[in-house]
């Protein structure tokens, strides 16, 4: 018997789909299940995705500076799986640890490469708080929990060391073999030395910011260096947060053709309380908004979140797959959008999540941006 099944879902191709979950797995994809399950959700004609995957929040909750609840930021907002981007350095990830494995969300981590993480503003500023020998240790002592590398390369973080901290985390990746998120910003570093550095496949978080530093030139238009990055491979992530997405930066890559590959929120207790990020949904509305089809979407915090952070069961829909599931709708209401610098757009198309499984275990989730509808 299985633990759950999901009855009267559509996927985004809008496509009927049923689906089984047993012993934390998925043991059903298809159309007309005719076995039996302890417990029968109804999802009621909503969309139902591999879980959503929000590639870069905060939810170390004893810090001061940028701290949440994994679960407030997951499972009740319909997500089931979340990656901490650097609030945690080799000093301080395992007490992060202790507490991440206690939540209803999975929870991993991107370990800053210096030693406290975020406790302040500038952990890059001194480089003596860099030590490979001691991240290595580290990363190898928690390779089940530790997905990656982030490093916050902008003006407020690195003091004067310019390009330097990027350098020593691009040696670091090569040693460890994990994926690297790169935090920009407000220079210096100009963003062009940035760009310069990476490689396929490394991560570029607060791609579409509307910072005078950001993507854009003075004629509006693309930076050809960051367009060149873009189509070697660099990958672009949204990581929406307090000060990095704006509806105009966002729209014309999107007209240039320069789409990102992975959405996610940069969510803490802050801005997901007051706005304006609110959750994951919200972030993909806005993404909606401005033309990118659902079922590009979609994939962006599912599939491509699971290749980039290499879990191999995850982001799927197949037999054998983590039973994470999520389960949402699309509604026509109106509904005012604020980017980072304040620019407001309205819709009248939203997500909403509606319920999520980790392992086959039932959440409702919601959205908390009713501040937001007229």
């Amino acid at each position: 018997m299985d633990d759950i099944v999901i009855l009267n879902a559509k996927t985004v191709n809008h496509e009927t789909i049923e689906l089984a979950i047993s012993e934390g797995k998925i043991s059903f994809v298809g159309n007309h299940y005719e076995g039996q399950a302890k417990k029968e959700v109804d999802a009621k004609g909503a969309f139902l995705s591999a879980g959503w995957i929000d590639s870069h929040v905060h939810c170390f909750q004893d810090l001061d500076l940028y701290y949440d609840y994994p679960d407030q930021i997951g499972v009740t907002k319909g997500v089931t799986t979340v990656i901490d981007a650097g609030s945690t350095g080799e000093n301080t990830i395992k007490d992060f640890y202790k507490l991440a494995k206690e939540a209803e969300t999975n929870v991993y981590a991107l370990m800053n490469i210096s030693k406290e993480g975020i406790i302040r503003q500038d952990e890059l500023a001194d480089l003596r708080k860099v030590n490979e020998i001691l991240n290595l240790a580290r990363i190898h002592e928690m390779k089940n929990f530790i997905v990656g590398l982030k490093v916050r390369m902008s003006k407020s973080v690195i003091g004067d060391n310019g390009i330097t901290p990027l350098k020593m985390a691009k040696e670091l990746q090569q040693r460890a073999e994990l994926p690297l998120m790169i935090h920009i910003g407000s220079n210096p570093p100009e963003l062009n030395e940035i760009f310069n550095e990476l490689d396929a496949g490394d991560v570029v978080t607060h791609c579409f910011n509307g910072k005078s530093n950001g993507i854009l030139g003075d004629d509006g238009k693309v930076k050809a260096f960051a367009k060149a990055a873009y189509e070697r491979g660099v990958r672009f992530d949204i990581g929406h947060g307090t000060d990095s997405f704006n509806f105009a930066v966002a729209r014309e890559a999107f007209n240039e053709n320069i789409k990102c590959h992975t959405v996610s929120t940069d969510t803490y207790i802050r801005n997901r309380k007051n706005g304006p990020v609110y959750d994951l949904a919200t972030t993909l509305t806005k993404l909606l908004h401005i033309g990118y089809p659902l079922e590009e979407l979609i994939p962006m915090v599912t599939e491509v979140p699971a290749q980039t952070w290499g879990f191999k069961n995850k982001g799927k829909l197949e037999v054998g797959a983590d039973g994470d599931i999520s389960l949402f709708k699309l509604v026509n209401e109106e509904v005012h959008l604020v980017d980072s610098n304040g620019n407001v757009e309205v819709t009248n198309e939203a997500i909403i999540p509606v319920g999520c499984t980790v392992a086959g275990k039932y959440f409702t989730s919601f959205t908390e941006r009713e501040g937001l509808k007229k």
